[in-house]
């Protein structure tokens, strides 16, 4: 697969990226090799990656525990020490080996210790290969609500190798294709179109979604780096949808959601919400809510759980003055940004959902 040039970073695959990583090593006179992993990754990944290193670096390995609970300012701190006492200095290097959290985790690490050292980022999981990994955002969580301290900052490359989604068990692997899902319906209607036979899908050739996933993203950050404009597409369906996670996240009396199935529910809601704005037509929300509603189980809902989620809307960081910014989708592939929307219009949206 031919590399992806990113802003003023490389995406690679499968074997060329390990060709080009090692060969990053040689050029750069690193001090130190960092690896930051999860428990997780740190089992399954990581001895995978291990043998493809050729480098004479001294290599230490920080783990922190799994699971976007961890993604916080106090995990930060301890990896900052730990860093810290195993002598890291602005020539070190710092490899980012996990899914999501690990890589916008580890990335804010990266770029805030120090001043900032160089990191690469090397995604395990379907939804930090085609999200999380690409386009420079990094960091955690306040509390529950996501993303809420970070920087816009790149690595030296992305190193996409499908081969770790050998270790991603089927749930996850769903999470991820809510954001493939995603670019289909906000960039490319063909690409979307695919997905609407899961049967008739040849998974031996899956990379090659992969790649178009990230093409779009890539093609979508190169346009707007910094999210002034065109970027904040990429948020459709994560209005809703990161309240609908940060609110399971903190109620113990809901099972934590992961980020894609917190998603597939934003997007079906703010489709729902397209429709009644007339940016999307009747059989245009049908295809859509019956496709994902065909991968992702239900959420259920109670009419308790409506008012804190709309709450949590507030705190969302795509807000502007005090206004709740949505992007919603303007046909299937095309986008439209900066839409307020009446709280009226999203409890309709809940009921539908219901139905």
């Amino acid at each position: 697969m031919q590399s992806i040039q990113a802003n003023s970073y490389p995406i690679h695959f499968n074997e060329k990226g390990y060709e080009a990583l090692n060969l990053h090593l040689k050029e750069n006179k690193y001090s130190n090799l960092f690896i930051i992993v999860d428990s997780n990754t740190n089992e399954f990944c990581l001895p995978k990656l291990l043998p493809f290193l050729a480098t004479d670096l001294t290599i230490e390995i920080i783990e922190f525990e799994s699971g976007e609970e961890n993604k916080n300012i106090e995990t930060c701190v301890q990896i900052w020490n730990v860093l810290t006492e195993l002598g890291a200095d602005r020539k070190s290097l710092v490899l980012n080996l996990g899914g999501g959290v690990v890589t916008d985790l580890g990335g804010f690490v990266a770029s805030t210790f120090k001043r900032g050292v160089d990191f690469i980022h090397i995604p395990t999981t379907l939804l930090s290969m085609v999200d999380a990994s690409v386009g420079g955002k990094n960091g955690v969580d306040l509390g529950n609500l996501k993303n809420q301290i970070g920087v816009i900052n790149v690595p030296k490359m992305v190193l996409i190798d499908t081969q770790y989604l050998e270790t991603v068990p089927q749930h996850e692997m769903r999470s991820g294709l809510a954001e493939m899902l995603k670019h289909g319906l906000i960039y490319d209607k063909h690409y979307w179109e695919q997905f609407l036979d899961l049967k008739a899908i040849d998974f031996a050739d899956f990379d090659t979604l992969i790649y178009r996933s990230v093409e779009i993203k890539n093609e979508i950050v190169l346009q707007d780096p910094t999210e002034k404009n065109i970027r904040k597409s990429l948020n459709f369906g994560h209005t809703l949808g990161h309240a609908i996670e940060s609110y399971f996240l903190e109620n113990e009396n809901k099972t934590t959601l992961l980020h894609g199935e917190a998603i597939a529910v934003g997007m079906i809601l703010e489709s729902f919400i397209s429709l009644h704005k007339k940016l999307i037509n009747k059989n245009e929300y049908a295809e859509i809510k019956s496709c994902i509603k065909s991968i992702f189980d239900d959420i259920i809902f109670e009419e308790k759980d409506i008012e804190p989620i709309l709450e949590l809307l507030i705190h969302d960081k795509k807000n502007e003055y005090g206004n709740i910014q949505f992007a919603l989708i303007e046909g299937i592939g095309k986008i439209k940004i900066n839409q307020s929307v009446e709280n009226e219009l999203i409890l309709k949206a809940f009921l539908d959902y219901k139905s």
